[in-house]
């Protein structure tokens, strides 16, 4: 059981607080819309983690499954109904979980540049295809038009209810991967990311693991791209594009998703803000966000809170070495 100091430490409650209180924030409040954008790229870079991170498996194709939830939403609330939107984003969830589901059987079995290339060519595949089947993705002019309606009714028309409503869903997805990866299924996930060969030797199928994490991530980030969609009521085939892919695995490995499990929300608000603040000054503003990851990756692989954990351990291991040497003291003490 916690205690109240630990409760205290748990980064998810600050969290918390900050995106709770944001609307309210001065200066950065008035901007719900970006806000609602942190909270879809942190629910799309948590589920992502859980291939990188957890499991070690540079998966660069991530991005179709956030585009096939954008589409599933759009196409559920242009064709079968526009008055509620529950049925498009459990709809965008299956569809990421089921494309996931069956790529994740035909890519279980391969790694490193193979896996990564293969996720590559699936994302290109239906980004082709939405780029180019006018008659039911739009093609090259999108789906636009559409309208948020309510969810069990519930009107989410609103900026700043849309935004509480992702909120909510936020908080749902962070305790459900935080789950996850602390229970056997992320243990072993771990050791698969450490030594395959040996969790294999231990009697664990790696195989069915991968393809059940990829499964579970694509469900997560079918619910992100439903989201996004139902923000700016349009599907487009960019987000099915390699590019978008990208910018989670970028957003991830800044933020320190190796090393933490708050990493990728931490990346996920430093992408959206250099993308909203650098963009207003200067348009080639990725120049500067590139650098800055080339800088991540040479001198701090782990990322932002990979330094934060090296501070924390070093200051435990220190404690423990001085907590040691009084308790040395002490008995040479006592026995003279």
């Amino acid at each position: 059981m916690k205690t109240k100091n630990n409760i205290l430490q748990d980064p998810y409650l600050y969290i918390f607080i900050i995106f709770l209180v944001y609307p309210f924030l001065p200066y950065i409040g008035k901007y719900r819309s970006v806000g609602t954008e942190l909270l879809i790229w942190s629910i799309f870079a948590l589920s992502f983690n859980l291939v990188l991170g957890y499991s070690g498996l540079p998966s660069f194709g991530h991005g179709a499954f956030f585009g096939v939830g954008t589409y599933a939403v759009a196409l559920t609330l242009l064709h079968l109904t526009s008055k509620d939107v529950t049925i498009s984003l459990i709809l965008a969830a299956f569809f990421g979980g089921l494309f996931t589901f069956f790529y994740g059987f035909i890519i279980k079995k391969k790694r490193g540049i193979y896996f990564s290339l293969l996720t590559v060519a699936f994302s290109q595949i239906l980004y082709v295809i939405g780029f180019r089947w006018d008659e039911v993705t739009g093609g090259e002019t999108g789906i636009t038009g559409l309208q948020r309606g309510g969810f069990l009714g519930i009107q989410i028309n609103n900026p700043i209810t849309y935004y509480y409503f992702v909120f909510v869903l936020f908080v749902i997805t962070l305790l459900v991967i935080r789950k996850i990866s602390n229970s056997p299924v992320g243990k072993v996930l771990l050791a698969l990311k450490q030594d395959e060969k040996r969790a294999q030797y231990l009697g664990f199928n790696t195989e069915r693991q991968v393809w059940f994490i990829f499964t579970i991530s694509g469900i997560f980030a079918g619910l992100a791209g439903g989201l996004h969609g139902l923000l700016h009521l349009s599907a487009f085939s960019d987000t099915l594009h390699w590019t978008k892919s990208g910018d989670v695995v970028m957003a991830t490995l800044l933020g320190g998703g190796l090393a933490n499990f708050y990493g990728p929300i931490v990346g996920a608000i430093i992408f959206i803000s250099a993308r909203e603040i650098l963009s207003s000054f200067w348009d080639n503003w990725l120049l500067l966000y590139g650098l800055a990851f080339v800088v991540i990756i040479l001198f701090i692989p782990t990322g932002l809170l990979g330094i934060v954990e090296r501070i924390r351990e070093k200051k435990h291991f220190e404690q423990f070495n001085n907590n040691r040497n009084n308790i040395g003291s002490k008995n040479t003490q006592e026995i003279t």
